[in-house]
């Protein structure tokens, strides 16, 4: 009889969750989780860059990438979460969690962070993680997205976007940097990319499909069965019917 691994826990995840960590800036959240766990086996994190641009940017993802390939994570670079539900390697795993921490669409010259053009593409970018996430999870899945909610990040409504993508919010709840030991956020985008931001009034929204939204899709499903299995009765009582009119054969 084979033993269960023992539940280890950080604040809302553990190890027998199956948990795809999207966006990740210097792997360093990854690497907290893994650190906790023992073992990564369960995880896959990913990030936007290819390989050598990720290295040259977040330098200092060198020794986390190294303690996630120890713990058995599954580790991949050019992921988009616009369409990672359709990523080859993605595109049949169903996840418990999936997790976007502090989601940005980038930092540019002439725009600051109150701009109603950067807020959109703030905006553009989390309905398009929605989007796919949501064709992502388990039966009760939840998707987290960490996320400040002062101004003017509260301007980007992530509850709304959200019900626009078919979730809604389950519970949401404070975070502290200091739960998640050797966990640093990042920038990321192309301006000083590799250092750190304030955290204020940051939280975990736990997204998840409604229970409705899961009791339609059973419903649809064995609606879809009846009517399969209707037409198949209807085709063999024709074809049953037709035989019956043949002319008998010698053996007759």
């Amino acid at each position: 009889m084979t033993r269960r691994k023992k539940v280890r826990w950080i604040k809302h995840y553990n190890n027998r969750q199956k948990i795809l960590l999207v966006g990740e800036g210097d792997f360093s959240f990854s690497s907290c989780l893994a650190s906790a766990f023992g073992s990564a086996t369960n995880m896959v994190a990913t990030c936007l860059h290819s390989e050598d641009v990720q290295i040259s940017k977040h330098w200092t993802s060198i020794p986390h990438l190294k303690l996630l390939e120890r713990k058995g994570c599954t580790v991949l670079h050019e992921v988009d979460v616009h369409d990672m539900n359709h990523h080859p390697t993605l595109y049949y795993m169903k996840f418990d969690v999936i997790i976007f921490n502090f989601p940005h669409a980038g930092h540019y010259d002439h725009l600051c962070e109150r701009d109603d053009e950067l807020i959109e593409m703030h905006k553009d970018l989390i309905e398009g993680f929605f989007n796919s996430a949501r064709e992502m999870l388990n039966e009760n899945g939840e998707v987290h997205v960490t996320h400040r909610d002062d101004f003017p990040y509260n301007r980007w409504k992530l509850k709304k976007l959200a019900r626009k993508s078919g979730l809604i919010l389950k519970e949401k709840v404070e975070f502290k940097k200091e739960d998640f030991s050797g966990y640093h956020n990042k920038r990321g985008g192309e301006i000083n990319c590799n250092k750190t931001f304030p955290l204020n009034k940051c939280f975990t929204f736990k997204f998840s499909l409604p229970e409705k939204s899961a009791q339609i899709y059973d419903c649809a499903s064995d609606i879809q069965i009846m009517k399969l299995a209707a037409v198949f009765q209807s085709v063999h009582l024709n074809n049953y019917h037709r035989s019956s009119n043949q002319p008998c054969s010698g053996w007759d």
